[in-house]
């Protein structure tokens, strides 16, 4: 057991991680980083080494050396060197949740804090789209249509809250499922319905399917509650998006348009991405280096074989940036590492009725999900996120927990 100071020291860092995602990533990164130092040191003086000896440990590590190995062969070191080598606060900040999740009711109480920053969040979202800023006045000189919410101007607050909904609806299930599951789920259609209204097409998308898939293996549901509900949340969604000029160009005249390779960005990112591939189709071009690939010569002096090269910091796609950054050859490392982490273990994570692991799950299989754009996974914001649920993943059952001996 800790005591009490350091337990309240720990919660107030674990509460405060959605925040200081809001905040910024340097402030985000301080964050983890203040984590991963006082969770080092309080290893060190309980000398628990114990997960030095599990798998899951030591596939991250494997994952560590590598990404360490791609600095090396990378076109321009120093463009990657930092997220490379950073890479080991993701390993440390996954293992503190393991070991703090065993203690009694911590993330009980990191949970509730965080469903309360993301209803708050949730009605930012709602109050932009209707005022045209946030409330704290964000927003008012952008007139784009998109929602920002507090992230100023960047377009991803729909992704934020898409990685936090399923880990609070499934520790609302596990809590009080059994007798308030139909306002659970109207929360959670709520939730679902801010995405959508942030325009962020990619984050909805995946946002319904979670969803739906909730539906369904939700048990306390009968099978015709969860038809009646289906087609209520496709309803709900069908108005709202018909309601409103923006949502209704994002989501229907846009999709229309991008159905003609001709006028889709997306197309020509992704071809830019296969072509550096073929260029570099061993080993790539090195982590955060397709940017130096794609934007580092002037037109006149590209080669034959790089005339179709689209300048951007990367493909926008998770299968075609491990092409172009890791080759065959590191992308079926990564994917080997990453299928042994998550996807081989499966019917552990769906033996008991543990929503959380159930959410996280899901986020992490959609992650993957095929041509639907993507951020930059080993990007600051898109791996805090998956780490996050990846570390829930384990943690939120004792039979994964890497610290149940």
């Amino acid at each position: 057991m800790l005591s009490k100071n350091i337990n309240n020291y720990f919660l107030v860092l674990y509460s405060l991680i959605p925040i200081s995602i809001l905040v910024g990533p340097m402030i985000s990164l301080a964050n983890i980083l203040l984590i991963d130092l006082s969770f080092i040191i309080l290893i060190l003086f309980k000398k628990d080494f114990s997960f030095l000896k599990n798998k899951v440990f030591q596939y991250l590590l494997i994952l560590y050396f590598y990404l360490i190995f791609n600095t090396i062969i990378s076109l321009d070191p120093n463009s990657g060197i930092n997220r490379n080598l950073g890479f080991i606060r993701i390993i440390i900040f996954f293992l503190s949740i393991n070991y703090f999740y065993q203690q009694k009711n911590f993330f009980n109480k990191v949970f509730y804090f965080w469903l309360l920053v993301i209803t708050i969040v949730v009605f930012d979202v709602f109050f932009e789209s209707v005022f045209g800023r946030n409330i704290l006045g964000y927003g008012a000189d952008i007139a784009d249509g998109r929602v920002y919410s507090f992230f100023k101007n960047e377009a991803i607050v729909g992704s934020y809250l898409y990685a936090f909904l399923l880990i609070l609806l499934g520790f609302c299930l596990n809590k009080y499922g059994s007798s308030k599951k139909y306002i659970i789920f109207l929360i959670a259609i709520i939730f679902l319905f801010s995405i959508f209204v942030t325009g962020e097409r990619a984050s909805s998308v995946k946002g319904l399917i979670s969803i739906i898939i909730f539906f369904l293996i939700f048990k306390e549901f009968k099978f015709k509650n969860k038809i009646l509900l289906i087609i209520s949340t496709f309803t709900g969604l069908l108005i709202l998006i018909m309601s409103s000029d923006y949502l209704k160009l994002r989501f229907v005249n846009q999709i229309k348009n991008n159905v003609s390779f001709s006028h889709n960005n997306y197309f020509y990112l992704y071809k830019s991405g296969i072509e550096v591939f073929k260029n570099y189709p061993v080993l790539g071009v090195g982590n955060k280096n397709y940017r130096i690939a794609t934007c580092g010569k002037k037109t006149e002096d590209l080669k034959e074989n790089e005339k179709n090269y689209f300048c951007s910091t990367h493909p926008h796609q998770i299968y075609f940036e491990f092409l172009a950054e890791h080759g065959l050859l590191g992308t079926l490392v990564i994917f080997y590492l990453l299928y042994s982490i998550i996807f081989s273990k499966w019917k552990i994570f769906f033996a008991d009725d543990n929503y959380i692991q159930y959410g996280t799950f899901i986020y992490l299989i959609l992650v993957f999900l095929p041509i639907i754009p993507t951020g930059a996974f080993f990007g600051d914001f898109l791996l805090t996120l998956f780490v996050i649920n990846l570390s829930l993943l384990y943690a939120s059952n004792p039979k994964t927990n890497i610290f149940n001996k």
